[in-house]
């Protein structure tokens, strides 16, 4: 399974909704902090990109030093029509100053220096250490995922169904008269997350692992069409 740096670092690589939090500022008569553009450093800092007036700039420009403290708030909401779409969130808190010279004009870049992160997902709540959310890695398929997912969800929904014969007898046979629908709802090197939902008010998720992780689409066809002969079978 994934660790909880590796997500974590997988949702600020990914095209998930963001928040930067600074606390004090005031942001009454001002749009949300939604930075442009997300990127991690080499030493485990979030890079975020805002253009040059923002107010997250003026406050990083005018700090002292690195005493200006803030908060990257990441929501992962399902890219497909499931009950409970949202799949997890994570918080990232630090020190905020400005990097200048490697954005565009009229753009500035923005460097949160990693202080301590939270995820709250489907795998669990963890806390993540700096060293660990350095030298994690983002899932391979975080940039097909939102794409695949809804492939695999409006194409192929008579294979998805089958997977629940995978779950034991004593799933198989609940499933069987209830006919749940299945939703691919999360996808990751390790395997495929489904959500069975048997009623508006009544579902369930299961896991399937791929026999081993894979590294591109190329390799995750392979390991789908293993997935679904199995069920079939």
């Amino acid at each position: 399974m994934p660790s909880a740096a590796e997500r974590t670092r997988t949702l600020v690589q990914s095209t998930c909704s963001a928040l930067l939090v600074v606390p004090g500022l005031d942001l009454a008569r001002a749009e949300p902090l939604i930075p442009d553009s997300r990127s991690v450093g080499p030493e485990g800092d979030v890079f975020l990109e805002f253009a040059a007036d923002s107010p997250a700039v003026r406050a990083a420009t005018h700090a002292q030093g690195d005493e200006l403290t803030a908060v990257l708030e990441i929501t992962d909401v399902a890219p497909v029509s499931v009950p409970h779409r949202i799949r997890g969130r994570a918080w990232i808190s630090g020190w905020l100053t400005s990097v200048p010279g490697i954005a565009e004009p009229g753009r500035m870049m923005l460097r949160l220096e990693f202080g301590e992160a939270y995820v709250d997902d489907l795998w669990g709540a963890e806390d993540i250490e700096p060293e660990d959310f350095r030298d994690a890695a983002p899932d391979p398929l975080v940039l097909h995922e939102a794409e695949l997912l809804q492939h695999l969800a409006s194409a192929h929904d008579e294979q998805m169904r089958t997977l629940c014969g995978l779950l034991g007898e004593r799933t198989a046979r609940a499933c069987a008269p209830n006919q749940p629908s299945a939703v691919p709802v999360a996808l990751d090197r390790f395997g495929l997350r489904v959500r069975f939902i048997e009623r508006r008010d009544a579902c369930f998720d299961a896991r399937f692992e791929f026999p081993e992780p894979v590294r591109d689409v190329t390799e995750l066809r392979r390991a789908m069409h293993t997935l679904f002969e199995a069920a079939a079978s």
